[in-house]
């Protein structure tokens, strides 16, 4: 023994194992009925209701296993993983349960080898097996009988790593005839490889089956389909998993104990392939549904989650934590947040009893909305000393979780948060799926940006502050929906109101008293004829005039165009940036949007009713508004202006009698009664908040609805059309 020779087993023995494998093969083929086979199995199944947790003993085994087919996960050498392994498998508790464990498990190792050497007929060993676990779980039986392999698959294994630097395990190797068995390693090879898949696919079968134990009772039960199909098919899963089991152990049983003299044969390896084949095909429809059942209980959870929430926001706090964890993130392991001017990661508290604007957005809020938010934010930092007009913003993104995170999401969704002054989230996927729904559903939001106002309660004060302090600004302070009325009451119409915040150049004028006309559109030859009829009818009057133009709601690289001709050609002032024209006419929409969210759209409202004039212009044609210092004088169409314009010479006249204001006045009402333009509103789907009905604000009646599809390109034709 000592010159290393290999054992020869006695004939008997040699003959047993051949029988044991043969019949093996022949079991396999000559049980076709399965029913039959698993109504016997099912027989020996008697739970005594003792509740076996698996999930260490089964890490352990994974653990073994992986080690000594020589695929271990490089997960699995972290001091983490092997940390969060010692904490469950050397708990009291599991220690105590392993003590109860053992003699089953030692029992199973014999009755393994001992019918493997015996050549009995592996379904035998395997019925056999579950008369011994007859009072266990099926997930129970299942673990067991993998633990009680991998002590020997382990310990077989453990001696060929080791015996060459061992003394002690080069004895024993020699006991077993490994080191004859490593020397057939290469012919070997196509039966440890399919040992090595057949044990993977047992593991992986063992993993969903713990997995369905683990399902919460509380969201999932048997009347579920997915649960009761799964449940009805563990049990033929767990049988030829364990008569795997017992066919890799009768492999590994006939190398040591014929060592180099049992032959070497493709059929072996085309068996336990076989089995494998089988195995994963359990194990897919298996995980079909496991992932149905999760779905199930993803579901149920957001359900809760999202009333949850919503009971949350009616009840009273003392201050805003509660209501923070429960929209960003509950617990208290990570930093949710990204302080916008540190840029360094911080904890919830810093919002604690403060005002908080959410800022919610998916990852295409433009760069102008950015900018313009900024500017107020910045300004609202550098003059709010006051305690009371403080407040914190906190972008919550919204991303889709039907859509795999990419890298270019990633490089958009860093870019807009490296560029925010305020606080922000992380990361989207701290913002679970039932925080969506509540977010979508209550509080409207349709991917157009909202800003949520929550009170240093926690209480939700306005639904989408976003429309005031594009009117109002940081002066909107605290953001509510009353401080919204209250600012409203006070408004009235003038023409501060539709460029206040925007240009300096415009606010001086109204100061020196002077007549001003506001004008867009993008009909050039109109814009020439109305400027210099504008200044014949100025210089004729001799009332000072300026006049600015201010741009269309749509079409941005066409009014690029047409602010390079007003430059060219001297017709007018013009803002040359399109931000601040962006802003003008998001300004007037969001005084629609407020009066619609606060429920104060009255048809009956002069000055709503000038604003609605001016955003169905803006979208229909050219227009003018036109303003003696703050009061506004006319809001017109293009055509009816510039007629009343041209035909000065009819009105002149009235002017020393009634003033210039009431003589343009009352002829362009003459003239706006004989031609009246249609007047329209778009209302983008993602807006959240869309009336139901609205009146025309040039004759009152209830206008049509209609759906429109609408697609920009601002005059740009995609090449794919262009070819």
């Amino acid at each position: 023994m000592a010159s290393g020779l290999p054992l020869r087993l006695p004939a008997q023995g040699f003959n047993a194992s051949q029988r044991l494998i043969k019949s093996d093969r022949g079991s396999m083929l000559t049980v076709s009925d399965d029913s039959v086979m698993m109504k016997q199995i099912v027989g020996t199944h008697a739970p005594d209701g003792r509740e076996v947790d698996v999930k260490p003993l089964l890490l352990l085994v994974e653990d073994i296993l992986k080690r000594a087919t020589q695929q271990i996960d490089t997960s699995l050498t972290t001091s983490q993983a092997h940390a969060e392994m010692e904490d469950k498998t050397y708990h009291v508790n599991f220690v105590s349960m392993l003590d109860a464990l053992s003699y089953t498990i030692d029992r199973i190792s014999s009755e393994i080898a001992y019918k493997a050497l015996d050549g009995t007929d592996a379904h035998a060993t395997t019925v056999s097996l579950f008369n011994m676990l007859t009072s266990y779980s099926w997930d129970a039986k299942l673990v067991l009988t993998l633990a009680a392999f991998a002590l020997n698959y382990g310990e077989f294994w453990l001696l060929a790593q080791i015996y060459s630097t061992n003394e002690l395990a080069k004895s024993m190797a020699i006991l077993r005839q490994l080191p004859s068995i490593m020397e057939q390693s290469g012919p070997l090879k196509p039966r440890f490889d399919s040992i090595n898949n057949l044990i993977k696919v047992m593991m992986d079968v063992a993993r969903c089956v713990v997995e369905f134990k683990d399902l919460p009772p509380a969201y999932i039960s048997n009347e579920v389909p997915a649960l009761s199909t799964a449940m009805a098919h563990i049990p033929t899963a767990v049988y030829w998993t364990m008569r795997s089991v017992v066919a890799c152990a009768a492999q590994i049983t006939s190398l040591t104990t014929m060592g180099h003299e049992f032959s070497i044969s493709t059929t072996v390896a085309w068996e336990l392939s076989t089995l494998a084949h089988k195995l994963s095909n359990m194990l897919d429809h298996l995980r079909k549904q496991l992932d149905t059942c999760y779905q199930y209980i993803d579901e149920k959870r957001n359900v809760e989650s999202f009333q949850m929430l919503k009971n949350l926001f009616e009840m009273i706090h003392i201050d805003n934590m509660k209501v923070l964890k429960a929209l960003i993130y509950a617990k208290d392991d990570i930093q949710p947040l990204i302080d916008g001017s540190s840029k360094k990661r911080v904890h919830l508290d810093v919002l604690r009893r403060k005002n908080v604007l959410l800022l919610i957005s998916g990852l295409d809020m433009s760069t102008d909305e950015l900018s313009i938010l900024e500017q107020i934010y910045n300004e609202s930092r550098h003059h709010g000393a006051r305690l009371d007009s403080q407040y914190e913003v906190v972008w919550i993104p919204i991303v889709d979780r039907s859509v795999q995170w990419s890298d270019p999401m990633k490089g958009k969704f860093e870019s807009m948060q490296s560029s925010m002054p305020w606080f922000t989230v992380y990361h989207p996927s701290l913002i679970e799926k039932a925080v969506m729904r509540f977010i979508k559903e209550v509080w409207h939001f349709r991917n157009k940006p909202i800003l949520v106002v929550l009170d240093p309660q926690g209480k939700v004060v306005s639904p989408n502050a976003l429309h005031m302090m594009w009117i109002w600004g940081s002066s909107a302070f605290p953001f509510t929906s009353l401080r919204e009325e209250s600012l409203w009451k006070d408004e009235t119409w003038r023409l501060e109101l539709l460029v206040d915040g925007i240009d300096p150049v415009i606010l001086n004028w109204i100061n020196e008293g002077k007549y001003i006309f506001l004008y867009g559109g993008d009909d050039e030859e109109w814009m020439r004829k109305f400027t210099s009829s504008a200044r014949a009818v100025a210089q004729a009057a001799r009332i000072p005039l300026e006049m600015v133009y201010v741009g269309k709601s749509s079409k941005r690289e066409k009014i690029r165009r047409v602010i390079a001709k007003i430059t060219v050609e001297k017709l007018s002032y013009v803002w040359q940036d399109l931000t601040m024209m962006w802003f003008f006419w998001t300004r007037l929409e969001s005084m629609l949007y407020s009066k619609i969210q606060l429920g104060k759209l009255d048809d009956h409202d002069p000055m709503m009713q000038e604003i609605k004039k001016l955003l169905s212009y803006g979208r229909e044609g050219g227009w003018a508004v036109l303003s003696n210092g703050s009061n506004v004088v006319v809001n017109g169409y293009s055509t009816t202006v510039l007629q009343t314009l041209v035909e000065y010479d009819l009105w002149k006249d009235q002017v020393p009698v009634k003033g210039f204001d009431m003589a343009f006045q009352d002829h362009h009402f003459q003239l706006r009664g004989i031609a009246r333009p249609c007047c329209r509103f778009d209302f983008p789907m993602t807006t959240g908040r869309i009336p139901e009905t609205m009146k025309c604000p040039e004759c009152n009646r209830t206008m049509e609805k209609f759906s429109t599809f609408l697609c920009c390109h601002d005059e740009v034709i995609p090449d794919e059309l262009s070819k």
